[in-house]
């Protein structure tokens, strides 16, 4: 009889388990367009102002550029060509430290970064992270929430310029 009971007691806690099981064994899916925002570079407007005007828009909110990666170089330097991808990097350094010190994950999408694409039309995008997916952390407190919120305003605002082509 204790044989028995602990047998019905084993799969009973198998069964109860069987939901986390089955949830481990699924592979995360994510929508990657829901995680990103993206502008169309207007008409009229090169890829050369549109950088331009980025530069110039965040030395005015005083986000600082602190890396430009020119990925389509790189690749047509190891003999592949490619449309234009760069990379370029923003950082508030005080914020970003504040949110490190808060949690030290937030260091894995550090400095905030906005992407100068060429589609296969020759049609030229800025693509950034949603940064409302990080600060919409309600654990935030008021003042942290206040600053990440100011440096995802600033960093739509620089797409936007660039985007428009402003100077």
């Amino acid at each position: 009889m204790p044989y028995f009971k602990a047998l019905i007691i084993t799969t009973a806690l198998y069964c109860l388990a069987l939901p986390c099981i089955a949830l481990q064994a699924q592979p995360l899916s994510v929508d990657i367009e829901q995680t990103v925002v993206k502008v169309p570079v207007a008409d009229g407007v090169s890829m050369d102002d549109a950088v331009e005007s980025m530069k110039l828009r965040a030395n005015m909110l005083n986000i600082k550029l602190v890396a430009e990666l020119p990925l389509s170089k790189q690749i047509k330097a190891m003999g592949e060509n490619s449309k234009r991808m760069e990379i370029y990097q923003f950082c508030d350094a005080l914020t970003a430290k504040k949110m490190v010190e808060y949690d030290m994950n937030f260091a894995a999408y550090l400095p905030c970064r906005i992407a100068l694409v060429e589609d296969a039309n020759g049609k030229a995008w800025l693509v950034m992270m949603n940064l409302d997916m990080l600060i919409s952390n309600p654990k935030l407190d008021k003042n942290l929430l206040k600053e990440a919120t100011r440096v995802r305003d600033s960093l739509n605002e620089i797409m936007r310029a660039g985007a428009n082509g402003d100077l």
